[in-house]
């Protein structure tokens, strides 16, 4: 796959490497939004894509300056659908959020679904206070709420679906 220079030439989304795992996984932590639970998930997703490079579920990609990882995206197609992609995770490392980055990694990914053919993005997260920057992220990059699921993850935490149609 080819690299993409972001708007910072000296960041550059490429394909997640093996050396990328600990440093992904460190900023997982770092960022406190995510449980054990949940960083459990995104390491077992990331062990897919690095020891499994023949499945078709899953591709992740990072941002990095150097040899430094910056942040990843994870996203893959909707298992039977027609052209429905999902975007799993989307995280950049503390000290450099607020700069683009994610944005970045989400036009990157939005990109390769439209190359792969897709039409329909998903986009799910919580409803609680502590998510409301992610979700104004998602509604700046056109995203819409298409459904609520309420007391999802908890009581008084809803499931939302975001959706982008391409």
């Amino acid at each position: 796959m080819e690299r993409h220079k972001t708007e910072d030439s000296a960041f550059v989304i490429r394909a997640m490497k093996a050396e990328d795992r600990e440093a992904v996984l460190s900023f997982l932590r770092e960022t406190s939004m995510f449980s054990a639970g949940e960083i459990e998930v995104a390491r077992e997703l990331i062990d897919i894509w690095l020891d499994k490079p023949q499945q078709k579920d899953y591709l992740i990609y990072t941002v990095c300056r150097g040899a430094a990882v910056a942040g990843y995206i994870c996203f893959g197609p909707t298992p039977a659908t027609g052209a429905t992609w999902d975007i799993y995770w989307i995280a950049v490392a503390p000290p450099l959020q607020g700069r683009g980055l994610g944005g970045r990694l989400l036009r990157f990914a939005e990109d390769e679904i439209i190359r792969l053919g897709g039409r329909l993005i998903i986009i799910e997260t919580s409803s609680t206070q502590r998510y409301s920057r992610t979700r104004d992220f998602y509604e700046k990059n056109g995203y819409i709420i298409e459904a609520r699921i309420r007391d999802f993850y908890c009581p008084g935490d809803d499931r939302l679906i975001y959706v982008k149609r391409i």
